[in-house]
């Protein structure tokens, strides 16, 4: 990692959820083609879960499974938005949804594609090496 760690703050639409979490300045970022992340427009950071601090909100939260049932994606229960969720590839992280942050990083980001639609075969242990974001 270059440069200081950052805290970045981030939300749903609504306010009700809010969050922290803490990544390089600029941050690697995976645009993925599988189906709820194409379909949501969702542009993944993620990080260990001691980087991500749920403020507010954890009352409004819902949540969606599918598939195998492992990745847990959380809503707000009052706008729908998912500005976070627990991967399946990384069961002891998150990943934040980047444009769900206040301040604008995906333009200062490295963002690498992730085929989702054949998620076995780009991760055959069944999950990610380390976390792209890890301070």
């Amino acid at each position: 990692m270059t440069g200081k760690p950052k805290t970045y703050h981030g939300g749903c639409h609504c306010g009700r959820v809010r969050f922290e979490v803490d990544a390089p300045p600029r941050p690697k970022l995976s645009d993925c083609n599988c189906s709820i992340c194409s379909k949501s427009g969702y542009l993944a950071l993620i990080v260990p879960a001691g980087q991500f601090r749920l403020v507010s909100g954890g009352d409004t939260l819902r949540n969606y499974t599918f598939n195998t049932g492992r990745a847990q994606h959380h809503f707000c229960g009052h706008c729908g938005i998912k500005s976070y969720y627990v991967p399946r590839s990384h069961p002891d992280g998150v990943s934040v949804n980047a444009r769900c942050l206040d301040e604008d990083v995906v333009d200062a980001a490295d963002i690498a594609e992730f085929n989702g639609q054949d998620w076995e075969a780009q991760l055959p242990q069944g999950r990610a090496s380390g976390f792209p974001n890890a301070l």
